[in-house]
Protein backbone atom coordinates (compact mmCIF):
# COMPACT_ATOMS: atom_id res chain seq x y z
CA UNK A 1 0.00 0.00 0.00
CA UNK A 2 1.24 3.88 -0.41
CA UNK A 3 2.10 5.41 2.60
CA UNK A 4 -0.35 8.44 2.10
CA UNK A 5 1.59 10.64 4.91
CA UNK A 6 5.12 10.87 3.03
CA UNK A 7 6.98 14.11 3.84
CA UNK A 8 10.15 14.57 1.97
CA UNK A 9 12.68 17.17 1.95
CA UNK A 10 14.96 16.52 -0.74
CA UNK A 11 17.53 18.48 -3.74
CA UNK A 12 16.04 18.15 -7.62
CA UNK A 13 17.34 18.29 -10.61
CA UNK A 14 16.25 21.65 -11.04
CA UNK A 15 17.06 24.10 -7.55
CA UNK A 16 20.57 21.50 -6.65
CA UNK A 17 22.37 25.10 -7.76
CA UNK A 18 21.16 25.97 -4.17
CA UNK A 19 22.61 23.53 -1.98
CA UNK A 20 26.39 24.06 -1.72
CA UNK A 21 26.40 20.08 0.43
CA UNK A 22 25.58 17.91 -2.38
CA UNK A 23 22.96 15.56 -0.40
CA UNK A 24 19.26 14.71 -0.41
CA UNK A 25 17.48 13.93 2.84
CA UNK A 26 14.33 11.91 2.88
CA UNK A 27 11.55 11.55 5.69
CA UNK A 28 8.92 8.79 5.12
CA UNK A 29 6.12 8.03 7.83
CA UNK A 30 5.02 4.53 7.14
CA UNK A 31 1.43 3.96 6.32
CA UNK A 32 -0.66 2.09 8.45
CA UNK A 33 -1.64 -0.61 6.27
CA UNK A 34 1.76 -1.23 5.06
CA UNK A 35 2.74 -5.09 5.38
CA UNK A 36 6.26 -5.98 6.63
CA UNK A 37 8.78 -5.43 3.90
CA UNK A 38 12.85 -4.96 3.96
CA UNK A 39 13.21 -1.63 3.95
CA UNK A 40 16.22 -1.73 1.24
CA UNK A 41 12.93 -3.20 -0.86
CA UNK A 42 10.69 -0.54 0.63
CA UNK A 43 12.64 2.34 0.05
CA UNK A 44 13.32 1.15 -3.45
CA UNK A 45 10.04 1.45 -4.39
CA UNK A 46 9.38 4.74 -3.20
CA UNK A 47 12.36 6.66 -4.40
CA UNK A 48 12.20 7.21 -7.54
CA UNK A 49 15.98 6.41 -9.65
CA UNK A 50 17.61 5.34 -6.68
CA UNK A 51 19.05 2.15 -6.87
CA UNK A 52 18.65 -0.22 -3.91
CA UNK A 53 22.74 -0.69 -3.88
CA UNK A 54 22.81 2.55 -2.83
CA UNK A 55 19.69 2.00 -0.14
CA UNK A 56 21.71 -0.79 0.83
CA UNK A 57 24.90 1.79 1.21
CA UNK A 58 23.21 3.91 2.84
CA UNK A 59 22.17 1.25 5.44
CA UNK A 60 25.77 0.32 5.66
CA UNK A 61 26.94 3.77 6.07
CA UNK A 62 24.26 4.67 8.88
CA UNK A 63 22.64 7.02 6.67
CA UNK A 64 18.68 4.95 7.80
CA UNK A 65 17.46 5.92 10.56
CA UNK A 66 14.00 4.15 11.83
CA UNK A 67 12.36 6.13 14.82
CA UNK A 68 15.84 7.62 15.32
CA UNK A 69 17.67 4.05 15.61
CA UNK A 70 20.31 3.30 12.83
CA UNK A 71 19.32 0.05 10.79
CA UNK A 72 20.36 -2.60 8.38
CA UNK A 73 19.03 -3.52 5.36
CA UNK A 74 17.34 -6.50 6.22
CA UNK A 75 15.09 -3.99 8.84
CA UNK A 76 11.21 -4.96 8.24
CA UNK A 77 9.11 -1.47 8.25
CA UNK A 78 6.27 -1.68 10.24
CA UNK A 79 3.22 0.69 10.00
CA UNK A 80 3.80 3.90 11.70
CA UNK A 81 7.94 3.88 11.66
CA UNK A 82 9.08 7.70 10.70
CA UNK A 83 12.16 6.85 8.00
CA UNK A 84 15.09 9.29 7.68
CA UNK A 85 17.89 8.43 4.88
CA UNK A 86 20.22 10.80 3.79
CA UNK A 87 21.64 9.73 0.32
CA UNK A 88 24.37 11.35 -1.52
CA UNK A 89 23.38 13.66 -4.33
CA UNK A 90 22.97 11.40 -7.86
CA UNK A 91 25.78 13.49 -10.62
CA UNK A 92 23.93 14.67 -13.70
CA UNK A 93 23.90 12.40 -16.56
CA UNK A 94 27.25 13.96 -18.30
CA UNK A 95 29.77 12.29 -20.18
CA UNK A 96 32.76 12.75 -17.95
CA UNK A 97 35.64 13.71 -20.06
CA UNK A 98 39.18 12.72 -19.03
CA UNK A 99 41.57 15.62 -19.15
CA UNK A 100 45.42 15.72 -18.30
CA UNK A 101 44.98 19.16 -16.25
CA UNK A 102 46.73 19.77 -13.07
CA UNK A 103 45.76 19.27 -10.08
CA UNK A 104 47.13 19.56 -6.10
CA UNK A 105 46.41 16.72 -3.91
CA UNK A 106 46.66 17.18 -0.66
CA UNK A 107 45.51 13.72 0.51
CA UNK A 108 44.68 10.50 -1.38
CA UNK A 109 43.73 6.93 -0.40
CA UNK A 110 41.26 3.76 -1.84
CA UNK A 111 38.58 5.92 -0.20
CA UNK A 112 39.20 9.72 -0.98
CA UNK A 113 41.22 12.46 -2.27
CA UNK A 114 41.40 15.79 -0.86
CA UNK A 115 42.63 18.78 -3.26
CA UNK A 116 43.76 22.44 -3.58
CA UNK A 117 41.24 23.52 -6.36
CA UNK A 118 42.36 26.97 -7.90
CA UNK A 119 40.65 29.84 -8.29
CA UNK A 120 38.95 30.14 -11.83
CA UNK A 121 38.31 26.16 -11.99
CA UNK A 122 34.99 24.77 -12.51
CA UNK A 123 34.33 22.08 -10.38
CA UNK A 124 31.82 19.67 -12.12
CA UNK A 125 30.73 19.80 -15.65
CA UNK A 126 27.47 21.40 -16.75
CA UNK A 127 25.82 23.92 -18.93
CA UNK A 128 28.64 26.22 -20.38
CA UNK A 129 31.15 24.36 -18.56
CA UNK A 130 31.80 20.65 -19.93
CA UNK A 131 35.13 20.58 -20.04
CA UNK A 132 38.47 22.04 -17.96
CA UNK A 133 36.33 20.90 -14.35
CA UNK A 134 38.22 19.56 -11.77
CA UNK A 135 35.88 16.51 -12.37
CA UNK A 136 37.22 16.14 -15.61
CA UNK A 137 41.16 16.28 -13.93
CA UNK A 138 40.05 13.88 -11.66
CA UNK A 139 38.64 10.93 -14.31
CA UNK A 140 42.00 11.11 -15.73
CA UNK A 141 44.08 10.88 -12.62
CA UNK A 142 41.57 7.82 -11.93
CA UNK A 143 41.70 6.03 -15.22
CA UNK A 144 44.56 3.87 -13.95
CA UNK A 145 43.78 2.67 -10.75
CA UNK A 146 42.23 -0.96 -10.05
CA UNK A 147 38.93 -1.56 -10.22
CA UNK A 148 36.62 -1.10 -7.45
CA UNK A 149 33.35 -3.97 -7.42
CA UNK A 150 34.54 -3.89 -10.81
CA UNK A 151 33.75 -0.63 -11.52
CA UNK A 152 35.86 2.32 -12.91
CA UNK A 153 36.59 4.64 -10.31
CA UNK A 154 34.70 7.82 -10.20
CA UNK A 155 34.64 11.01 -8.59
CA UNK A 156 31.74 11.24 -6.26
CA UNK A 157 30.65 14.82 -4.88
CA UNK A 158 29.49 15.56 -1.66
CA UNK A 159 30.44 19.50 -1.74
CA UNK A 160 31.36 22.39 -3.52
CA UNK A 161 33.16 25.88 -4.05
CA UNK A 162 32.55 28.25 -6.57
CA UNK A 163 34.44 28.28 -9.71
CA UNK A 164 36.56 31.88 -8.37
CA UNK A 165 37.08 30.77 -5.06
CA UNK A 166 40.43 28.57 -4.03
CA UNK A 167 40.79 26.16 -1.64
CA UNK A 168 40.32 22.74 -0.11
CA UNK A 169 37.57 20.03 -1.28
CA UNK A 170 37.19 16.02 -0.36
CA UNK A 171 36.11 13.99 -3.18
CA UNK A 172 34.87 10.15 -2.79
CA UNK A 173 36.17 7.61 -5.03
CA UNK A 174 33.03 5.41 -4.10
CA UNK A 175 29.61 5.17 -3.61
CA UNK A 176 30.18 3.95 0.32
CA UNK A 177 32.52 6.68 0.65
CA UNK A 178 30.57 8.94 -0.55
CA UNK A 179 27.04 8.24 1.35
CA UNK A 180 29.14 8.44 4.80
CA UNK A 181 30.46 11.57 3.87
CA UNK A 182 27.51 13.18 2.83
CA UNK A 183 25.79 12.10 5.98
CA UNK A 184 28.84 13.85 7.98
CA UNK A 185 28.26 16.96 6.19
CA UNK A 186 24.19 16.88 7.09
CA UNK A 187 24.95 16.04 10.56
CA UNK A 188 27.70 19.12 10.17
CA UNK A 189 30.39 16.96 11.43
CA UNK A 190 32.80 18.64 8.99
CA UNK A 191 34.47 21.53 9.75
CA UNK A 192 35.46 24.13 7.06
CA UNK A 193 36.90 27.38 7.63
CA UNK A 194 36.94 30.17 4.94
CA UNK A 195 39.29 33.78 4.90
CA UNK A 196 38.23 36.04 2.81
CA UNK A 197 38.65 40.37 2.10
CA UNK A 198 35.54 42.13 2.82
CA UNK A 199 35.06 45.83 1.84
CA UNK A 200 34.36 48.20 5.13
CA UNK A 201 36.09 47.87 9.08
CA UNK A 202 33.83 45.18 10.24
CA UNK A 203 32.23 46.62 13.58
CA UNK A 204 32.73 43.69 16.03
CA UNK A 205 36.00 41.32 16.28
CA UNK A 206 34.38 38.40 15.96
CA UNK A 207 30.15 37.43 15.23
CA UNK A 208 27.90 35.43 13.71
CA UNK A 209 25.90 35.76 10.30
CA UNK A 210 22.40 33.76 10.28
CA UNK A 211 19.80 34.16 7.38
CA UNK A 212 17.70 31.87 5.34
CA UNK A 213 19.59 32.09 1.95
CA UNK A 214 17.78 31.35 -1.20
CA UNK A 215 17.72 32.20 -4.85
CA UNK A 216 17.33 36.16 -5.49
CA UNK A 217 13.25 36.69 -6.88
CA UNK A 218 14.69 39.57 -8.95
CA UNK A 219 17.57 37.57 -10.51
CA UNK A 220 17.78 33.57 -10.42
CA UNK A 221 21.51 33.95 -10.77
CA UNK A 222 21.95 35.56 -7.23
CA UNK A 223 21.48 34.65 -3.81
CA UNK A 224 19.45 36.94 -1.41
CA UNK A 225 19.28 36.86 2.52
CA UNK A 226 15.83 36.26 3.48
CA UNK A 227 16.08 37.57 7.63
CA UNK A 228 12.67 36.49 8.50
CA UNK A 229 12.79 33.03 7.14
CA UNK A 230 9.71 33.24 4.15
CA UNK A 231 12.45 32.09 1.44
CA UNK A 232 15.68 30.06 1.31
CA UNK A 233 16.72 27.94 3.66
CA UNK A 234 18.41 28.45 7.28
CA UNK A 235 21.96 29.40 6.96
CA UNK A 236 24.69 30.34 10.09
CA UNK A 237 28.49 32.41 9.30
CA UNK A 238 30.65 32.57 12.52
CA UNK A 239 33.59 35.14 11.73
CA UNK A 240 36.70 36.32 13.18
CA UNK A 241 38.66 39.50 12.25
CA UNK A 242 42.11 38.60 11.64
CA UNK A 243 43.16 42.10 10.48
CA UNK A 244 42.09 45.18 9.75
CA UNK A 245 43.08 47.72 7.31
CA UNK A 246 40.45 50.93 7.24
CA UNK A 247 38.55 50.60 4.14
CA UNK A 248 38.59 46.76 4.12
CA UNK A 249 39.29 43.71 6.57
CA UNK A 250 40.89 40.27 5.88
CA UNK A 251 38.60 37.59 8.15
CA UNK A 252 38.32 34.14 8.84
CA UNK A 253 34.75 32.27 8.62
CA UNK A 254 33.55 28.95 10.24
CA UNK A 255 30.27 27.68 8.08
CA UNK A 256 27.86 25.85 9.86
CA UNK A 257 25.64 25.54 7.00
CA UNK A 258 27.03 24.99 3.65
CA UNK A 259 23.99 27.24 1.11
CA UNK A 260 25.52 28.48 -2.43
CA UNK A 261 27.56 31.84 -2.23
CA UNK A 262 26.64 31.45 1.55
CA UNK A 263 29.50 33.72 3.10
CA UNK A 264 28.91 36.57 -0.16
CA UNK A 265 25.64 36.62 0.20
CA UNK A 266 25.96 37.24 4.10
CA UNK A 267 28.40 39.72 4.36
CA UNK A 268 26.49 41.48 1.16
CA UNK A 269 23.64 41.13 3.51
CA UNK A 270 25.95 42.56 6.39
CA UNK A 271 26.72 45.84 4.06
CA UNK A 272 30.33 44.44 3.89
CA UNK A 273 30.35 42.35 0.04
CA UNK A 274 33.61 40.40 -0.46
CA UNK A 275 36.37 42.23 -2.33
CA UNK A 276 35.80 42.38 -5.88
CA UNK A 277 32.87 40.30 -5.92
CA UNK A 278 31.23 41.44 -8.93
CA UNK A 279 27.74 39.27 -8.71
CA UNK A 280 27.37 40.99 -4.93
CA UNK A 281 28.55 44.54 -5.72
CA UNK A 282 32.23 44.53 -4.38
CA UNK A 283 33.79 45.24 -7.65
CA UNK A 284 33.61 48.69 -7.36
CA UNK A 285 35.17 51.23 -4.89
CA UNK A 286 32.98 51.18 -1.39
CA UNK A 287 35.34 52.16 1.00
CA UNK A 288 37.54 54.87 0.88
CA UNK A 289 38.96 58.77 -0.28
CA UNK A 290 37.71 60.26 -3.49
CA UNK A 291 41.78 60.83 -4.23
CA UNK A 292 42.30 59.92 -7.40
CA UNK A 293 45.56 58.63 -5.80
CA UNK A 294 43.51 56.17 -3.79
CA UNK A 295 41.55 55.22 -6.77
CA UNK A 296 44.06 54.01 -9.00
CA UNK A 297 45.58 51.72 -5.39
CA UNK A 298 42.01 50.24 -5.06
CA UNK A 299 42.26 49.30 -9.63
CA UNK A 300 45.48 47.90 -9.53
CA UNK A 301 44.36 46.23 -6.17
CA UNK A 302 41.41 44.31 -8.46
CA UNK A 303 44.12 43.81 -10.90
CA UNK A 304 46.49 41.76 -8.24
CA UNK A 305 43.07 39.56 -7.66
CA UNK A 306 40.85 39.74 -10.34
CA UNK A 307 38.07 37.40 -8.45
CA UNK A 308 35.89 37.56 -5.36
CA UNK A 309 38.53 37.51 -2.50
CA UNK A 310 37.59 33.69 -0.78
CA UNK A 311 39.46 30.83 0.09
CA UNK A 312 38.51 27.66 1.61
CA UNK A 313 41.47 27.18 3.75
CA UNK A 314 41.03 24.38 6.13
CA UNK A 315 38.63 21.25 5.99
CA UNK A 316 38.96 18.90 9.53
CA UNK A 317 36.81 15.53 9.60
CA UNK A 318 36.91 11.72 10.63
CA UNK A 319 38.03 9.40 7.94
CA UNK A 320 34.70 7.71 6.83
CA UNK A 321 36.13 4.38 6.72
CA UNK A 322 39.59 4.46 9.44
CA UNK A 323 37.60 6.73 11.75
CA UNK A 324 41.40 8.43 12.00
CA UNK A 325 41.04 12.25 12.49
CA UNK A 326 42.10 14.18 9.08
CA UNK A 327 43.11 18.05 8.57
CA UNK A 328 43.89 19.41 6.07
CA UNK A 329 45.12 23.18 5.35
CA UNK A 330 45.46 24.94 2.05
CA UNK A 331 47.66 28.42 2.29
CA UNK A 332 46.68 31.67 1.00
CA UNK A 333 46.92 31.68 -2.95
CA UNK A 334 49.52 34.08 -3.93
CA UNK A 335 46.65 36.49 -5.65
CA UNK A 336 44.66 37.21 -1.96
CA UNK A 337 48.48 36.96 -0.40
CA UNK A 338 49.64 39.83 -2.44
CA UNK A 339 46.20 41.56 -1.74
CA UNK A 340 46.41 41.50 1.77
CA UNK A 341 50.30 42.91 1.82
CA UNK A 342 49.64 45.66 -0.12
CA UNK A 343 46.27 46.52 2.34
CA UNK A 344 48.69 46.08 4.81
CA UNK A 345 51.16 48.27 3.73
CA UNK A 346 48.49 50.95 3.01
CA UNK A 347 46.62 50.76 6.29
CA UNK A 348 50.44 51.44 7.95
CA UNK A 349 51.49 54.15 5.76
CA UNK A 350 48.59 56.17 4.37
CA UNK A 351 50.75 58.24 3.03
CA UNK A 352 52.66 56.13 0.83
CA UNK A 353 52.83 56.50 -3.25
CA UNK A 354 49.97 54.28 -4.78
CA UNK A 355 51.41 52.64 -7.26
Amino acid sequence: MEDQSRKTSNISISDAEEEQDLYEHHRIEVDKGQGALRIDKFLTSRLEATSRNKIQNAAKAGNILVNNVSIKPNYKVKPGDIISIVLAYPPREIELIPQDIPINVLFEDEHLIVVNKKAGMVVHPGYGNYTGTLVNALVHHFKDLPLQNNEQVKPGLVHRIDKNTSGVLIIAKNELTQTRLAKMFYDRKIDRIYQAIVWGDIKDEEGTITGHIGRSLKNRKVMQVFPDGEHGKHAITHYKVRERFGYVTFVECKLETGRTHQIRAHFKYIGSPLFNDETYGGDRILKGTTFTKYKQFVTNCFKICPRHALHAKTLAFKHPVSGNLLSFEAPLPDDMQQLVEKWRQYAIHKNITLD
